[in-house]
């Protein structure tokens, strides 16, 4: 998906993230590691060793926000919209998954959107021919995408660019805008690590564990395309969230999480079954 990075590049991407504004990173640090986390306790122990030999000395948690930090160099800026979804609203599944399923969004090995970057990330895993660096870059794609793509406003108006040039009040604050509450702030209101998150969040049955890893890709993204609905109404009827917003929307940011995670484990379990 992406030439090799040399240490050098490395060192520029963390000096950029640095001065790079958080807007728009899906879950923010927090979310992404408690994804990556529930993730990692439902692996098997094929797939538990396969993400170990491919990551090295990092592991899934750190990892998780590696697509964000990237894009912060100007060399990696093609890899923007490989975190969301522009997608016409109003859509059912079926009119929505032919969207998805443009050929003119699906050129091979040239990702245009989230879905598009998902899909090379799963090619690039199972093909024999990618060297350990280009399986290890698709690796930390695969996590993070997983993760974006349960963010519903990463599946999002493209007027608005997913909520971003929304304003809200949050918490008495009037300098924010709805993407970035989604993002970070509804994650952090409980006050949680994302170790803690992770381990008060990864509650799933087993009956939902089988289904949601059984539920194809693009119902994963229709789910959040579904969910964006009563979020903009919230932020239309009312943009000054008080202390209703959390009850009313936060089980949803957690079940998100939740499903991201066990979602991830089942791409795992999958692509590294042999």
């Amino acid at each position: 998906m992406l030439r090799s990075l040399g240490a050098r590049s490395l060192v520029l991407v963390v000096m950029l993230l640095m001065a790079a504004p958080h807007a728009g990173r899906a879950w923010g640090v927090l979310g992404h590691r408690a994804v990556a986390r529930i993730a990692e306790n439902h692996l098997t122990p094929a797939a538990r060793q396969q993400v170990s030999q491919i990551l090295g000395w990092e592991t899934m948690p750190l990892v998780s926000t590696w697509a964000d930090e990237l894009r912060a160099d100007p060399q990696y800026k093609e890899t923007a919209p490989w975190h969301y979804l522009n997608v016409a609203s109003g859509l059912d599944f079926a009119a929505f998954v032919k969207q998805l399923n443009d050929p003119a969004l699906l050129a091979p090995a040239a990702p245009t959107n989230a879905y598009t970057a998902l899909l090379q990330a799963r090619r690039d895993l199972k093909d024999p021919k990618k060297t350990a660096d280009e399986k290890r870059v698709a690796l930390k794609f695969l996590i993070h995408i997983v993760g974006d793509v349960h963010q519903p406003l990463h599946v999002g108006h493209a007027e608005d660019k997913g909520g971003n040039t929304i304003a809200v009040n949050w918490r008495a604050k009037d300098d924010s805008n709805l993407h970035s509450v989604w993002d970070t702030a509804i994650l952090e209101y409980p006050g949680f690590t994302f170790t803690e998150m992770s381990a008060t969040y990864d509650h799933a049955t087993p009956a939902e564990i089988k289904q949601w890893q059984k539920d194809d890709i693009t119902t994963w993204v229709f789910e959040s395309y579904q969910l964006c609905t009563p979020i903009y109404a919230a932020a239309a009827t009312n943009p000054k969230f008080d202390w209703h917003f959390y009850p009313t929307f936060g089980p949803v940011a957690q079940q998100q999480v939740l499903k991201a995670g066990i979602r991830l484990a089942g791409q795992l379990n999958e692509l590294f079954a042999k």
